[in-house]
């Protein structure tokens, strides 16, 4: 695949098989992580396991650190076609484990599995959309991304829940193995073109196992900051000794000067985290807020997830098209401020007990500011790395996302369980509130980098 038709779209050739490809294998990530929510209470039941019902879900998480480092590292060595290889096999493993499961442990045994594979996979893809696509192409294929999770968003948990119900929860993992090679058969023809820099002559990248160890650090304190709210009485020392290890462990996969908000690269991968705290930290109480205060039914609460996912995609696309007419300064500090302000309503609807319509209406402006913003950083992200990196920050910006939401929904959670049930919901939206506050401090630093121009230090902390 060459850069030389300028004409040519995502989906026009000879980036149209691709497309497609990368498309579909976000898309099972994307339908996995929104089905297994619907699926796991029979899953708890019927394998006798509901004590590791919260592990299920932390469990992919913790390992996608993990799998993001090492598919950053060997794409930087090797270019993306052997992780992407592994990544998905890795996926296909953990989905077949799941999926055949007998007892709960070996359950979580493949969702850590699927999740080292889910991470490894996502971090592939962004640097073979680095490396096959042209510069001018890459905001569009972010935004597709972001388009892919609307379906499973919208009807993930709907389609788990129906197969469970009249085939069996199993295939809710196994149905899904068979669309995995011809997804991933798609790509080849473009991953075949690319190499890593040795292969063409270059510096060998030698393996980062220090990097590695870091990661898995990082993913076993992001494990323990999840599941310290079921500590009884240490929970909080719990929870403050894996804050502390899980940003420790952090500072050595991120580009240098991330965590102290450094101008360019640095502060796009630290401001990446901080909306993906602000934003998935609220959101996932939201419907429990309709169904807990305004007695919607799960279905009806489901609605404001959905015109969320509906509005991040419309505003993904709109912001892919129109390009350069909107500036990556303009996108990102208006997303991050759109973010901000829906938060600070929805504090205020449940703080003065306003009716459930405004905080419904809000929350999709929410999902509409992440759609402008979402795709440029990760755009930034590319054009700022030289060739050589473009795995290291791919995977840092995929770290900043998991760690980012994982421990905003560990605070939020010990916010809500200490305030009780007057005031919990508002204490989760000021938490994500101040979250936001941050990270629009943070948003001049990164949307005032020049887009197209690369850093050359991108070492590690």
């Amino acid at each position: 695949m060459t850069h030389d038709d300028l004409s040519a779209g995502i989906l026009r050739r000879p980036y149209l098989l691709a497309t497609v490809g990368s498309c579909a294998l976000v898309f099972m990530v994307a339908f996995e992580a929104m089905a297994v929510t619907t699926i796991m209470p029979r899953v708890g039941l019927e394998l006798d396991g509901l004590e590791l019902y919260a592990l299920a879900f932390a469990a992919p998480l913790a390992t996608s650190v993990v799998g993001m480092v090492v598919a950053g590292n060997w794409a930087d060595r090797r270019g993306p076609a052997g992780p992407l290889y592994a990544s998905v096999a890795l996926f296909t493993a953990g989905l077949l484990i799941a999926g055949t499961a007998l007892s709960m442990p070996v359950f979580v045994g493949g969702r850590f599995v699927q999740g080292l594979g889910g991470g490894a996979m996502t971090v592939a893809l962004y640097v073979m959309i680095a490396r096959a696509y042209p510069a001018r192409l890459h905001a569009k294929m972010f935004a597709a991304f972001a388009a892919v999770w609307v379906v499973p968003s919208m009807v993930g948990p709907f389609a788990a829940g129906v197969v469970a119900e009249l085939i069996s929860w199993h295939w809710v993992f196994l149905g899904v193995v068979v669309l995995v090679v011809p997804a991933l058969a798609m790509t080849v023809p473009a991953l075949r073109q690319m190499r890593g820099p040795a292969d063409n002559g270059g510096p060998v990248v030698p393996w980062n196992l220090g990097r590695i160890g870091w990661a898995v650090l990082a993913g076993v304190a992001v494990l323990a900051l999840n599941l310290s709210g079921q500590v009884p009485v240490a929970g909080w020392v719990l929870a403050v000794a894996a804050l502390v290890v899980a940003l420790f462990a952090a500072r050595p996969l991120l580009p240098r000067g991330t965590l102290t908000a450094v101008r360019g690269l640095p502060s796009v991968i630290l401001l990446r985290g901080l909306v993906s705290a602000a934003f998935f930290g609220a959101e996932v109480y939201l419907p429990y807020l309709l169904t807990e205060r305004y007695d919607f039914s799960p279905a009806f609460a489901g609605l404001a997830i959905t015109g969320s996912a509906l509005a991040w995609a419309t505003s993904s696309g709109i912001q892919g098209r129109w390009g350069a007419r909107i500036s990556n300064a303009v996108a990102i500090r208006t997303g991050t401020c759109v973010v901000l302000v829906v938060l600070l309503l929805e504090f205020a609807a449940v703080l003065f007990a306003w009716p459930p319509l405004p905080a419904i209406i809000c929350w999709t402006f929410g999902g509409a500011g992440m759609g402008l913003m979402f795709p440029r950083l990760s755009t930034l992200t590319i054009g700022l790395s030289e060739p050589d990196a473009q795995g290291f920050n791919s995977s840092a910006l995929s770290i900043s996302d998991s760690v980012g939401s994982a421990l905003a929904l560990a605070m939020a959670g010990m916010v809500f369980n200490l305030l009780g049930s007057g005031y919990a919901f508002a204490g989760v939206f000021a938490l994500t509130a101040a979250i936001a506050v941050v990270g629009l401090l943070v948003s001049p630093r990164a949307a005032g980098t020049a887009a197209g121009v690369r850093t050359t230090v991108l070492t590690p902390n």
